[in-house]
């Protein structure tokens, strides 16, 4: 896996020669500092809360929703603020005009698309969010491996398997776990553009049925088996067991996470713990002086950087949200509407933040070993 820090260092110029070899050192430090600080620290910390997510389910929905909140506050909607500088870091021929122009135009068309869709087919819409949050959280999560350099993910195939595997966690489980606080939440969501609950509660029943529950289930199964024993095999061959081991580690501890955890607070907390961080992570990476300074271990200088670049698109994704609760059908009458408008919201921005991160990771080799 070493696509993504052979590019990296083209672009800084660091290779060849020992200067160019001291880049090289430079950049494997920022990368080492990366995974530890955005991915491994964070894991450690998700599989320290496991006893707290525990017994989650033995309160009310409104804590999930105030802690979902609290965490998009935080960092949840920023991971995404910086999506208008990534052509122009990630690539050598794309002006700062340029980058913000394509991207801006992106985010336009195709969040008011994934908008208009919820007022068409609010059922439909909602499932296609899942899926494409399934998708979007996969893919973070195998860019987070690359940057990790495990070697046990070869070919694209492979990848592939761990982002069905990764994204499904969080998407998949808490439909097996807790499928009455998964419907409730499809519940507040639909109807947002429903005429009332016992229509919203009937549009949505299709999608909460015990076949389709079994047959997630049985994907989640088979899958996390089948990447868990081709890693196995790949490590029998050869490659680095420790890479291996950490796969597995942290997605026993995601099974483990919403297994457990009331379905609100456990996607709240993953979302702002693991999926952002490790995206921010990634985008310090392609920010030339953000990269140097976690190279040097300057963690918080890097994360300066990145709080004022994402700082005014962050307030546009509250904006958004404003937007949305004035749109709505429904109104807001209760702290669930107020999540079902946050996650339209969320939803209108995460289309084109996957076709932003999409670039990135074709930029970067991820889906090309």
């Amino acid at each position: 896996m070493t696509e993504l820090s052979t590019r990296t260092g083209e672009r800084d110029g660091t290779t060849g020669g020992i200067e160019g070899r001291s880049g090289v050192d430079h950049a494997a430090r920022g990368r080492s500092n990366v995974d530890r600080w955005f991915a491994y620290y964070p894991a450690l910390a998700l599989a320290a809360l496991l006893p707290v997510g525990a017994v989650t389910p033995l309160f009310p929905v409104e804590l999930g929703v105030a802690t979902f909140a609290l965490g998009t506050l935080v960092v949840g909607m920023a991971h995404g603020a910086v999506d208008h500088l990534v052509p122009l870091r990630a690539a050598t021929d794309v002006s700062l005009r340029r980058s913000i122009a394509v991207v801006s135009v992106v985010y336009a068309v195709l969040g008011g698309a994934v908008v208009a869709a919820f007022f068409l087919s609010p059922v439909a819409a909602f499932v296609g969010f899942i899926a494409l949050t399934w998708l979007h959280w996969g893919q973070g999560d195998v860019a987070a491996l690359v940057v990790a350099g495990v070697e046990h993910l070869p070919t694209a195939a492979e990848r592939w398997l761990s982002l069905l595997v990764r994204g499904g966690l969080p998407m998949g489980v808490p439909l097996l776990s807790h499928p009455g606080e998964y419907r409730l939440v499809a519940e507040w969501m639909v109807g947002l553009f429903v005429a009332d609950a016992s229509a919203a509660a009937a549009a949505v029943d299709p999608v909460f049925t015990s076949g389709a529950r079994l047959a997630v289930g049985g994907v989640m199964v088979a899958a996390t088996l089948s990447s868990v024993g081709v890693g196995s095999l790949r490590v029998r061959g050869g490659a680095s067991r420790r890479g291996w081991f950490r796969d597995v580690g942290e997605v026993g501890v995601l099974w483990a996470w919403f297994l457990l955890a009331a379905p609100v607070f456990a996607i709240g907390v993953y979302f702002a713990l693991w999926h952002a961080l490790r995206h921010v992570g990634r985008l310090v990476l392609v920010d030339r002086r953000a990269a140097d300074a976690v190279g040097t271990g300057d963690v918080r200088g890097a994360l300066r950087r990145f709080a004022r670049d994402a700082a005014p698109l962050t307030l546009g994704g509250f904006l958004v949200v404003a937007l949305v609760a004035l749109a709505v059908p429904s109104g807001i009458a209760a702290p669930g509407d107020l999540l079902a408008v946050s996650l339209v919201a969320i939803a209108a921005m995460t289309l084109p933040h996957v076709v932003v991160v999409a670039w990135l990771d074709r930029q970067q080799g991820v889906w090309r070993p």
